[in-house]
């Protein structure tokens, strides 16, 4: 039976894995300097398939969820967040604008499953949308534009992500997240050797230290491994209303840990922006929804569960 009310150890833990998943991109940025983009992403995954794939069982969806989600989330979303990211979109600003995939996942979710968004989402959306306007604002004086705009894309995969991983369903979002981690691998290998060349990924491996060995192991086991399996646990044993909102400090801990850590400075246009995203995705993810002939119980996915439901679970985003 699920509890509203939080334990004091479950609100830590989940305070915890936002802060992993918010610190999360300065330990990005860190592996930016050691792999290229595309080939530090088909590491990650390929480290946080295995072992695991072989102690979390059999996959308990069908296994044309588990492809779709690999290639949309694995390939699509961090390839380009990643490559953004190499580009010059810095890491706070990164965990930040990628919360708007809470608004891709809404409109997705009318779009494909007819999911009808309230009044309160709608003015959500906007807000979240003013936000990025904002933040846009503060990047193209300072920084690549290009790259803001592959980590907005790489939102919206999120998105079409979270949409998939509802219809999927799955059951257990740990063994969901490991399975759908071994699909990226061979994708991504294939794409940094024609796009990035062999002689620049043999050199990233060939040069392979602690830190970038360290680097792997958190984004892999750290973030997703145990990131993802603490999140379906508090899922399975709280609403998702009582748990979502943890999500929302992803940005807070992925900007202060940007500005600790790497010294990137938190403009008041940043602030602005911060509170306008975080606000709108607040507004558009933990309101209830409504599906067209239903009582108005469905909900967008919360910013960080995309995946499975958990992120996004529940059934998160």
């Amino acid at each position: 039976m699920q509890s509203a009310r939080l334990a004091p150890a479950h609100v830590a833990l989940a305070a915890l894995v936002a802060a992993v998943w918010g610190v999360n991109f300065v330990v990005i940025e860190i592996g930016l300097g050691h792999f290229p983009p595309l080939l530090f992403s088909a590491l990650r995954f390929l480290v946080a398939a295995l072992p695991a794939v072989f102690l979390v069982g059999r996959p308990k969806v069908a296994w044309k969820w588990i492809v779709g989600v690999g290639l949309v989330l694995g390939v699509a979303k961090f390839g380009l967040l990643f490559t953004g990211m190499d580009l010059g979109a810095p890491a706070g600003l990164s965990s930040l604008v990628l919360q708007v995939q809470a608004v891709f996942t809404a409109l997705f979710a009318f779009t494909v499953l007819g999911e009808r968004p309230r009044r309160i989402q709608a003015l959500g959306m906007a807000v979240a949308l003013a936000g990025i306007g904002v933040a846009a604002a503060d990047e193209g004086g300072s920084g690549p534009l290009t790259a803001f705009a592959l980590v907005i894309a790489a939102a919206a995969c999120w998105g079409v992500s979270n949409v998939l991983t509802r219809k999927a369903a799955p059951p257990d979002a740990l063994n969901f997240m490991v399975w759908v981690s071994t699909v990226p691998v061979l994708p991504l290998l294939a794409l940094s050797l024609l796009l990035e060349g062999p002689e620049r990924d043999l050199a990233a491996l060939r040069g392979l230290d602690w830190t970038g060995a360290g680097v792997i192991v958190y984004v892999a086991w750290i973030t997703t491994v145990f990131g993802f399996g603490a999140w379906g646990w508090l899922l399975r044993r709280h609403p998702a209303s009582s748990v979502a909102p943890f999500s929302l400090l992803v940005p807070v801990f992925g900007m202060s840990s940007a500005a600790l850590f790497l010294g990137e400075p938190v403009t008041p246009l940043r602030w602005c922006a911060a509170a306008l995203l975080v606000g709108g995705v607040a507004l558009t993810s933990l309101a209830p929804g409504r599906v067209p002939g239903r009582n108005p119980v469905a909900r967008a996915e919360p910013a960080t569960l995309s995946l499975p439901l958990p992120a996004g679970e529940e059934r998160p985003a």
